[in-house]
C-alpha cells in the first residue's frame, strides 16, 4: 500500500542555543506513533516499519534525535543524554499538534521511548521497545562505545577517514540496509564523542521504579545473543511493566531482513492502543 511520505524539520532550544531536528512523516490521521533510532544510526532505519505502520492507517514520524542523521551536530557532550532525546520526543509532538503517540525505538531508540513515558506519561500511549539497553547490557555497552568515544577524541582523523571514504558512495546503488550502514559512519569526531560522551556518562533510562509505572500497553521484543542488548533486559523490562508483552526475536538480525512477524506484532500493539480509550490516571490527593 503506498502512503504518502513528507520530511519536516523543527527546532529545540538548549543551554548552547538553538538546534534543527528532521523527521519524516508517513501517513495521516490522528492515531499517531513516533519511532526514534539506534544510537548513531539516521531515522532511514525504520523506514520499513513506518511504512507498515501507515500502510496500517497510522499517523507515524520518524525522527533524527539530535547526532543523529540530518539533524544538528553539536559538539558539546552536555545536549546529549536519553532525557534530552526524550525532550525532544515530546518537543517533536508539540509541534505536529498531537496530543499523544505511540513511541518506538531500537536499542538507544527504546531507552528514548522509555523515558518519555516516564517524564510524560500523559503524552505516550503505548510503547513498542526493541532491545532495550538497561541493568544488563552496561559493561558491553562500555566495551563496546568507550573504543568508539577514545577514537573520536584521541584519533579524530580515522573518524574523518571513514567518513571521507563512505560519504561519496551514492545510496540509491547500494543495498537498502547497505545505505544505512554508510549514513551511520557519516560521523564528525567532535559531535561524535560529545553524543558517545553524553550517552555513557548520562541518564540511561528510567530507573525501575519508575519502569514499574509505566502502565500503557507496551510490546518488548528481545534480541538473542547480543551482549549490549540483552535479552534478561528485555525480559526484566517486560516483568516490571504490568501491560507488557515479550516477544524474543529469531535473531538480532530478524527484524532488519525477516520483518513480517514482529511487524505484525507492532501493528496490533499500536492499533490496540488507538481503539483502547486511554484511562485517566490517577493523582494523589
Amino acid at each position: 500500500m503506498l502512503v504518502s511520505e513528507r520530511i519536516g524539520q523543527f527546532f529545540v532550544e538548549g543551554d548552547a542555543g538553538r538546534d534543527r531536528l528532521e523527521y519524516t512523516e508517513y501517513g495521516a490521521g490522528d492515531a499517531w506513533v513516533v519511532l526514534v533510532p539506534g544510537e548513531l544510526m539516521p531515522r532511514r532505519m525504520q523506514q520499513p516499519l513506518a511504512r507498515v505502520l501507515a500502510g496500517a492507517g497510522l499517523h507515524v514520524v520518524s525522527l533524527d534525535p539530535l547526532g543523529h542523521g540530518r539533524s544538528d551536530r553539536p559538539a558539546d557532550p552536555q545536549s546529549y543524554s536519553v532525557t534530552a532525546f526524550a525532550q525532544q520526543v515530546v518537543a517533536l509532538l508539540d509541534h505536529l499538534g498531537a496530543t499523544q503517540a505511540v513511541v518506538g525505538g531500537v536499542s538507544l531508540g527504546a531507552n528514548v521511548a522509555l523515558e518519555a513515558a516516564a517524564i510524560a506519561p500523559t503524552r505516550v500511549r503505548g510503547l513498542i521497545l526493541e532491545a532495550p539497553i538497561l541493568d544488563n547490557g552496561v559493561e558491553a555497552g562500555i566495551l563496546t562505545f568507550g573504543p568508539l568515544l577514545l577514537t573520536a577524541r584521541f584519533l579524530p582523523l580515522a573518524v574523518s577517514a571513514v567518513r571521507r571514504v563512505t560519504r561519496p558512495v551514492p545510496r540509491g546503488v547500494v543495498p537498502f540496509w547497505a545505505g544505512v550502514a554508510l549514513d551511520a559512519c557519516d560521523q564528525r569526531p567532535a559531535p561524535l564523542a560529545a553524543l558517545v560522551h553524553g550517552a555513557l556518562f548520562g541518564r540511561a533510562a528510567p530507573s525501575a521504579a519508575e519502569r514499574r509505572r509505566i502502565t500503557v500497553p507496551a510490546l518488548v521484543v528481545g534480541h538473542p545473543v547480543d551482549p549490549v542488548r540483552s535479552m534478561a533486559d528485555a525480559e526484566m523490562l517486560a516483568g516490571e511493566m504490568p501491560d507488557a508483552t515479550l516477544v524474543r526475536a529469531r535473531s538480532p538480525l530478524e527484524w532488519r531482513l525477516r520483518p513480517a512477524r514482529l511487524d505484525e506484532a507492532a501493528v496490533d500493539l499500536a492499533t490496540r492502543c488507538w481503539r483502547t480509550p486511554r484511562r485517566r490516571r490517577r493523582t494523589s490527593s
